[in-house]
């Protein structure tokens, strides 16, 4: 059974991530980079000075049932910012060199702007029920946006994204959290996943407002946490990080095969490695963040779109960077046959801390940032896979219960299966959710525009 859900799972992989993926991909965030005048360069310190900045300004409004502006984006970065930055980054670059790296920044650059039209539609389109609650996404904007015709694409991207909510965002994290809790505790991974579901069950019963609560706590603390670990590590060997960052180009477009010929032309595996890691990281294109910005209570789409550029600042172009260069400042073999040696790309992640920090402490490190990453991506990903299959079900009262139940479920399930194949099968999944979703955008694209035209040119001239 295991055997046949691998082949199909591959057969999939090949085409979802193949080549007509990544020029979806990429170019539906040229294309959108281009329409908006350059935006996530040209608007650059705007953005962090309306966005980073506006944390230090008071704010006295009541959001109601909805989420602030800062709760939407830590909700939206608790579902982004998770195991890929970490294992999955390793990952990408035991398979496809130092280039990875490269074509993960290429992919980050051009995900900021498409981030940013993601949350602009999303708040564009978005519906408010009876209790005042916002409700968005791609399927929202795709039917509301493009038209009644266009539905089935909508019902398409909440059947893709209520699945994957089950193991892009559950199952894949739960695998990487039991085995953090084994490696600190010696803890059964069964035991911990048990203890897990019990946690998420908490926080998932009180909704999206609770998540947003937990998130805001959570998510700036992990990050601080795992950014000063890795500044420290960067800085013991900051002598030889000129050197790092020269390989990483220069390998970006390398001819020569990795681990021995294996791969075939390095640049090809580099390329495909890094862009399936930038988007698996930032879920730049994916559709997901713009569901838990649609809760947000601001009623200017632009204003909370600036957020969706920082969020992919800080995920790939900070976080995932951080990893990137610690791995590749130890001095490690690359390679599949050298990942292989790890039980898993987490453990690959520990091995780089360790060679560089005294004792075991950078494992534990990576041990504890894997836990509250995934643990952050698990409460994400809970409310975007309700918000699909409210989507699909009429907010069905009954399926909604049946759905936390079965997400909480997927945590025991999660902390005892196959770390390796629960990363391809949420790596392919990843790719079927993007489809639907960046035809909807590149459709939209127009919109966004206008959008971007009209409040900058409120904003900037005034």
């Amino acid at each position: 059974m295991m055997e046949m859900i691998t082949t199909v799972n591959s057969a999939v992989s090949g085409f979802v991530w193949g080549p007509i993926m990544l020029a979806l991909l990429v170019g539906t965030g040229v294309f959108l980079t281009c329409r908006t005048g350059w935006v996530q360069v040209r608007r650059f310190g705007y953005i962090m000075k309306n966005t980073v900045g506006s944390l230090f300004r008071k704010s006295d409004k009541d959001h109601g049932s909805n989420l602030s502006p800062f709760q939407a984006v830590t909700t939206a970065l608790a579902g982004t910012v998770g195991t890929g930055n970490i294992a999955g980054v390793t990952g990408a670059i035991f398979i496809g060199g130092p280039g990875a790296v490269f074509w993960m920044w290429v992919s980050a650059f051009f995900g900021m702007c498409t981030k940013y039209a993601e949350i602009a539609l999303a708040l564009e389109y978005r519906v408010t029920d009876e209790n005042g609650t916002h409700k968005g996404g791609p399927m929202y904007y795709i039917e509301r946006g493009l038209g009644k015709g266009w539905k089935p694409l909508a019902v398409l991207f909440a059947l893709l994204g209520g699945v994957a909510s089950f193991g892009i965002g559950n199952i894949a994290q739960s695998s990487e959290i039991a085995g953090a809790m084994n490696g600190m505790f010696g803890m059964d991974t069964r035991v911990a996943g048990i203890l897990l579901a019990v946690i998420v069950a908490v926080v998932v019963i009180g909704g999206v407002k609770r998540i947003g609560q937990v998130a805001s706590y959570l998510v700036p603390f992990m990050a601080i946490f795992y950014i000063l670990a890795g500044v420290v590590v960067i800085v013991m060997r900051i002598g030889d990080v000129p050197g790092v960052l020269a390989n990483i180009v220069t390998s970006a477009f390398s001819m020569e095969a990795v681990g021995g010929g294996v791969f075939g032309y390095a640049f090809m595996v580099a390329m495909k490695q890094g862009f399936a890691r930038g988007v698996f990281s930032n879920e730049a294109g994916l559709g997901s963040a713009p569901i838990a910005h649609a809760a947000s209570s601001t009623d200017e789409p632009i204003e909370q779109a600036m957020w969706g550029v920082f969020e992919v600042f800080i995920d790939t172009i900070v976080i995932c960077t951080i990893t990137s260069l610690t791995v590749l400042l130890s001095g490690l073999e690359l390679g599949e046959s050298a990942l292989a040696a790890y039980t898993s790309n987490g453990a690959a992640a520990v091995k780089a801390f360790n060679t560089i920090l005294p004792g075991e402490l950078g494992g534990l490190i990576i041990q504890v940032s894997l836990l509250f990453f995934a643990l952050s991506t698990i409460l994400g990903w809970s409310y975007y896979g309700e918000r699909c299959w409210g989507y699909l079900t009429g907010e069905n009262k009954v399926i909604k219960i049946v759905y936390k139940a079965a997400f909480v479920l997927m945590c025991v399930v999660g902390s005892t299966g196959s770390g390796k194949l629960m990363w391809s099968i949420a790596d392919t999944l990843n790719g079927m959710m993007a489809i639907p979703n960046l035809v909807g955008l590149l459709a939209l694209s127009g919109v966004v525009a206008r959008l971007s035209r009209d409040y900058f040119n409120r904003t900037i001239k005034k």
